[in-house]
């Protein structure tokens, strides 16, 4: 198979202005890099999946963040500017920062069979940051474009770039 995109909370909850965890609107600028990142492995045949935050009410990751996509309120959802690549089976909700924290992701790639996962989505620093980690604690490729990634926090930000590279190994393009 080709590649395999996996777009890290690219949802309501932290692209949205109004919610609680907002990334701001320096992350926003990272959306049509993203969407053309989307259309060209899209039509070179690329899987693309979308790891969501999906968290209950009382999810103990509040005593660290505030409430933030929580299940069956609009937080979770895709942001519109990325919808026309939701299937509806293309979306792995998470409750915690790593998308194969329990999730069918392993499963799913290891069905794929991709050549590499390309990482993109928020908060470069938390939850792009340790999915990358665990695809590479189970040997896949990984590149992670820096103009699709982006966090609150823009020494974060530039720290977790390096972190990726020069420790985890990802190719950071």
């Amino acid at each position: 198979m080709a590649n395999v995109v996996l777009v890290v909370d690219m949802v309501k909850g932290f692209l949205e202005p109004g919610h609680n965890l907002y990334c701001g609107d320096e992350a926003r600028q990272i959306i049509p890099n993203v969407r053309l990142l989307l259309e060209r492995e899209s039509a070179d045949g690329s899987q693309v999946l979308f790891i969501s935050d999906h968290h209950d009410p009382d999810d103990l990751e509040f005593q660290m963040f505030p409430v933030h996509c929580v299940k069956g309120t609009e937080e979770p959802h895709v942001i519109p500017e990325l919808e026309r690549f939701v299937t509806g089976a293309n979306v792995i909700p998470k409750n915690r920062y790593s998308g194969f924290f329990g999730t069918g992701l392993a499963q799913t790639l290891e069905h794929l069979q991709p050549d590499k996962l390309i990482v993109c989505g928020v908060c470069t620093d938390i939850c792009v940051l340790h999915t990358t980690a665990d695809a590479r604690n189970r040997d896949y490729p990984v590149e992670v474009p820096a103009n699709c990634v982006a966090t609150f926090d823009p020494d974060a930000h530039t720290w977790a770039l390096g972190h990726l590279q020069k420790i985890l190994g990802a190719a950071v393009t």
